[in-house]
């Protein structure tokens, strides 16, 4: 059913090349986000006219391509990561592209990145925030993230259904899994968004800021 599903997704021809030429020939390749996961995010970015977005944890640049595409000219991606070696063959797929220009690659931990972008460009200066690396941190990226979005832009946590781990008893979890366990229990009852948990791929999270005054 998953392979019907992908071979009926509008992937973008250049997200299926980089995809054929990148993705899917990497050792580490499953850790990229799906081809499902993908085109539904660049669908949710056009749909809200996004134009500034940041991406926390890039890898092989997959996700970024099918973002960047749909953003308008003046539009950028600011895609943080700690790997040169990983994102070099993503900058490939992005110049294969045409997109690299609305790419701006940053590399240094992302937790000290996003709070530079926050004292120097301040809070709401951004409509989106993909977030999908180490685990152990994705708190603290979504607290930099809902900082870094305006009241209507959206946090979007991936992997939050960490292969249905955190599903099992508690005896049972690694780290990674008490972390995603706790940012789920945190998400759920987090009166500052709106949210909407989704099983896509490995589960996905949305999270729409409300304004200050608001509650669900």
């Amino acid at each position: 059913m998953y392979d019907y599903m992908v071979a009926h997704t509008r992937e973008s021809k250049a997200m299926k090349m980089h995809r054929d030429a990148v993705v899917e020939s990497h050792s580490r390749a499953v850790m990229s986000a799906s081809p499902d996961e993908s085109v539904f995010l660049r669908w949710l970015v056009s749909a809200m006219g996004f134009e500034r977005v940041i991406e926390v944890g890039t890898f092989l640049g997959y996700t970024t391509l099918a973002i960047a595409e749909v953003l308008p000219e003046k539009g950028r991606i600011v895609a943080l990561d700690v790997s040169e070696d990983f994102t070099g063959l993503a900058r490939k797929g992005w110049e294969q592209a045409g997109v690299a220009h609305k790419v701006d690659l940053r590399i240094a931990p992302a937790v000290e990145t996003m709070q530079k972008m926050l004292r120097e460009e301040g809070e709401g200066s951004y409509d989106f925030v993909f977030i999908d690396a180490d685990k152990s941190n994705y708190d603290a990226y979504y607290e930099l993230g809902l900082k870094l979005i305006r009241v209507g832009g959206v946090v979007a946590v991936d992997n939050t259904l960490w292969w249905g781990k955190p599903a099992e008893p508690p005896a049972q979890h690694s780290a990674d899994t008490k972390a995603i366990d706790a940012l789920n229990k945190k998400l759920r009852d987090d009166r500052r968004v709106d949210i909407s948990f989704l099983g896509i791929a490995d589960g996905v999270t949305l999270c729409r800021k409300l304004p200050p005054a608001a509650s669900l």
